[in-house]
């Protein structure tokens, strides 16, 4: 099965992201009007950007899977 795309996360769900071998486990809290996504880690509890995570780019294993 392929991985999600960008347009199908939604606000309160789940989702696992693999790139360059990282793994982050994140819950989406906010929607941004430019695109992004304002996420917490499920793990540390820390807040970021989802664009934060990708500014070095997509890597061959890049993936986003839902957890719920």
């Amino acid at each position: 099965m392929a991985g999600l795309s960008f347009g199908v996360l939604r606000v309160g769900k789940r989702y696992r992201l693999v790139n360059y071998h990282d793994r982050y486990d994140f819950v989406i809290e906010t929607i941004l009007e430019n695109g992004d996504f304002k996420v917490k880690d499920i793990h540390t509890l820390e807040h970021y950007l989802l664009k934060d995570v990708l500014k070095f780019g997509k890597g061959k294993d890049f993936e986003i899977r839902d957890l719920d």
